[in-house]
């Protein structure tokens, strides 16, 4: 009985860690949001960044995220100071100070990140059905919290939110349902 028990959760560990989130590059979500259109959600990050790599572990993986990202939005993965060329609202974005000697420790800033205003990392940058930028969500954020966004954003629930009251107020009034 023990063995079986011991099957069944090594199965069940595997079923829940192969869950992942679809993330594909800037370019291809543009071009998928114009075929089908949704949302695009962009993970800003850097490779020194310690809180990057727990939002990444600790919520990019969790069963309740995935799922709900798969479905509603386009999940891009964008190195803050990396060296890709990126095409975006008809202009292109690099790292003309990229330091290839630097890639695992603070480099120069990407001229996207300068133009979606990262200020922090990790910074979670939402974007509507046109590419055009919703908001920057900085620092890390667990399940719970991330979902409060995921939903608002989704739903267009933002939209109705323009003074920090009415924020206040939807913070107060949403249940999140993802287990943390």
């Amino acid at each position: 009985m023990k063995k079986i028990l011991l099957l069944l959760t090594v199965f069940a560990t595997i079923l829940t860690n192969a869950q992942k989130i679809n993330w594909v590059n800037f370019e291809e979500a543009v071009v998928l949001q114009k075929k089908t259109p949704k949302k695009i959600m962009i993970d800003v990050y850097t490779n020194w960044c310690g809180p990057c790599k727990l939002l990444d572990k600790n919520t990019f993986h969790n069963k309740d995220v995935v799922e709900y990202v798969n479905e509603n939005y386009y999940a891009v993965k964008f190195n803050a100071e990396g060296n890709e060329k990126i095409n975006y609202k008809g202009k292109t974005f690099s790292n003309p100070n990229y330091n290839p000697e630097l890639a695992n420790r603070r480099n120069s800033v990407h001229e996207l990140s300068r133009y979606f205003q990262i200020q922090a990392y990790p910074t979670i940058v939402f974007l509507d059905e046109k590419g055009d930028v919703i908001a920057p969500i900085k620092g890390y954020q667990t399940p719970p919290q991330l979902e409060l966004y995921l939903k608002m954003f989704s739903k267009d629930d933002h939209k109705d939110i323009d003074t920090q009251e009415k924020f206040n107020v939807y913070y107060k009034a949403f249940k999140p349902e993802f287990k943390g």
